[in-house]
């Protein structure tokens, strides 16, 4: 699961890997985390009109600008690299963005192409904006903040096949850490606990043996259940003797897609990209792709998922110690955890820690 076909808008400067003065990240674990992609937003959030102002988000502490330059989508600094003025307080030009404090203009790749109070002279290369690589793909717009041969782009099913659906729910922040938000997501044993008032049944609590298998991009998992996945009090249940197969697929280190096999072939994918904003901010996006009840409102889709991840917001948001921990016997283990075991002893052999933010 490398990268798909497309390539990416921009390649990025190559510059050394910033590190934010509001950094709350273990410096090696940071170091780690900026080599793989992480979603900053909707394309449908990202502002079109001349006059708005663009779109400001942070990825790992870092202050980050989100803009449209003609066709192209640009990820760079924040900071104008003449002053230093956050560049979110600037306005989208018809090529760009503008800076607020002495008009400098900012076009693709981050190029300055306009210098108001010298319009004549050459443009020295020191007022180019430092940019990321950018990727377009499942509606959200992705960064990589120091890419190299490790920085697996995340698959996810269906997405592109004929005869499916594409919905992308509005992201969902949560205060917590995005390794115990992507461990939440792979958990099996808490549905009949945590989501009995959207779609569990809370007196199916147990769970089946089930093993993951590592894969060239992660991890994956067949978990097979009686726990039914239609909304709470919908008409639809399916067969008594229905097994439904939950298949996990899970590319570290924050990205994760479930696929679970409704009656009558259907299909719903759902991808959990977990963006850690910081150490103790997640902002979570989940593109979603099914093949059935395609005539229901897009907007009662994203208002069911919404409850969903409130649910497990409560939770996440709750957990102690904040940050996942690595060790193996820092924290307790039931069968029913293999999937969390495998993810956390992927993450030590990527080499992270997760030590306790400043």
């Amino acid at each position: 699961m490398n990268a798909p076909a497309a390539s990416p808008i921009s390649a990025g400067t190559g510059r050394a890997l910033v590190v934010p003065r509001e950094a709350t990240f273990d410096p090696a674990d940071r170091a780690i985390l900026a080599r793989h992609w992480y979603p900053l937003a909707r394309l449908s959030d990202v502002p079109a009109t001349p006059g708005a102002h663009p779109l400001a988000v942070r990825l790992l502490d870092q202050r980050l600008v989100v803009y449209r330059s003609g066709d192209a989508m640009v990820v760079a600094s924040e900071f104008c690299p003449h002053r230093g003025v956050p560049l979110a307080r600037g306005t989208i030009t018809d090529d760009g963005v503008q800076c607020p404090y002495h008009g400098l203009r900012f076009a693709a790749g981050g190029r300055c192409v306009h210098v108001p109070a010298h319009p004549d002279r050459a443009i020295p290369a020191q007022l180019n904006l430092p940019h990321y690589p950018v990727m377009l793909r499942y509606g959200l717009v992705w960064t990589c903040l120091d890419p190299g041969p490790d920085s697996a782009f995340p698959d996810m099913p269906h997405w592109d096949e004929p005869g499916y659906q594409q919905i992308n729910c509005p992201p969902v922040d949560i205060a917590g850490f995005a390794g115990r938000q992507v461990e939440g997501f792979l958990d099996v044993a808490h549905f009949a606990f945590i989501h009995t008032a959207t779609f569990a049944d809370p007196e199916k609590r147990g769970v089946p043996a089930y093993r993951p298998r590592r894969t060239a991009y992660g991890f994956e998992a067949e978990y097979w259940s009686t726990v039914g996945n239609y909304p709470a009090g919908a008409a639809q249940t399916g067969p008594d003797d229905f097994l439904w197969l939950r298949h996990f697929r899970c590319t570290p280190p924050f990205t994760a897609t479930i696929e679970i096999h409704f009656p009558n072939a259907g299909r719903l994918v759902v991808m959990n990209a977990a963006s850690p904003v910081s150490a103790r901010m997640t902002r979570m996006f989940a593109p979603i792709a099914r093949n059935f009840d395609l005539d229901i409102p897009v907007a009662d889709v994203h208002a069911f998922n919404a409850r969903v991840f409130e649910e497990d917001r409560m939770v996440v948001e709750t957990q102690e110690p904040a940050m996942l921990p690595l060790d193996p016997a820092a924290e307790a283990h039931l069968p029913a955890d293999m999937s969390a075991m495998m993810y956390r002893r992927m993450l030590r052999e990527m080499g992270l820690a997760f030590s306790t933010p400043v």
